[in-house]
């Protein structure tokens, strides 16, 4: 398939402003819906390969605004944890076919609207819980796994991070020190199953602007803008991209 088409540059763009603005102002959750939305347009394996890079720069533009303002001890588990679950994500999706992969980021999509409503909700009260390092390391693998197959570790990450109380700054800097190290890791995955493509790697050369272009507004964004509404419309666009998906892996 030809992904170096104008069409797939015009629904690239806004998805990678999206997930740089999401990485760098407000906790990484929602940044795997640009992957989601890019899956509609191309095959699922190569909508991961081009956003990894994209992902990674985003990590590294992010690192220096919350340089050691993370919780290493949280961190620590949760990168712990990760490595299992990153190498269960990499045997999933060398065995999956594209349908079963369109499947489960669908599935995640709807899953993260749903876990994200009960906790705005507060029926969770994640806040009231103290979680120990059983509970991270578990979190841990479902980060690994679901960063893996759908750059989608921010919900795992976000159940114990919320359970260990973390402030708004302190959360932002343990997720982006955290997804620097899981995104580093897979990347030798992705390389080792031929994810990455000459293609993938020249469009994601041309978005990489619209990726450092994100991060300095979700950076500006996190001490001045607040979160509700950014997130209302993520949580919009997770739920329409989810049933999409999972009507094509379906049918």
């Amino acid at each position: 398939m030809d992904i170096l088409t104008f069409q797939v540059f015009l629904m690239a763009v806004p998805a990678v402003v999206f997930a740089g603005i999401s990485k760098g102002g407000f906790g990484s959750g929602a940044a795997f819906a640009s992957a989601s939305i890019l899956a509609l347009v191309l095959p699922p394996e190569i909508a991961l390969g081009l956003m990894l890079p994209l992902l990674m720069l985003i990590d590294v533009s992010s690192l220096p605004s919350y340089w050691r303002k993370w919780d290493w001890p949280v961190a620590r588990i949760l990168l712990i944890g990760g490595v299992p679950g990153t190498v269960l994500g990499a045997l999933f999706l060398a065995w999956a076919n594209p349908d079963a992969i369109r499947l489960l980021i669908g599935v995640i999509c709807l899953a993260f609207v749903a876990w994200q409503a009960a906790q705005k909700s507060q029926r969770l009260g994640l806040e009231r819980i103290e979680f120990g390092q059983k509970a991270g390391l578990t979190c841990g693998v479902g980060l690994g796994f679901t960063s893996y197959v759908s750059h989608a570790g921010g919900p795992a990450a976000a159940i114990y991070m919320l359970g260990r109380g973390l402030d708004k700054t302190t959360y932002q800097a343990t997720t982006v020190l955290v997804f620097w190290a899981i995104n580093l890791l897979k990347s030798f995955f992705y390389a080792g199953l031929g994810v990455f493509t000459r293609e993938t790697l020249l469009l994601g050369l041309a978005l990489a602007p619209f990726a450092v272009l994100g991060t300095w507004i979700g950076i500006k964004a996190h001490h001045r803008v607040p979160a509700p509404l950014f997130f209302a419309i993520t949580y919009v666009l997770l739920t329409l991209t989810g049933i999409k998906l999972i009507w094509d892996a379906v049918t």
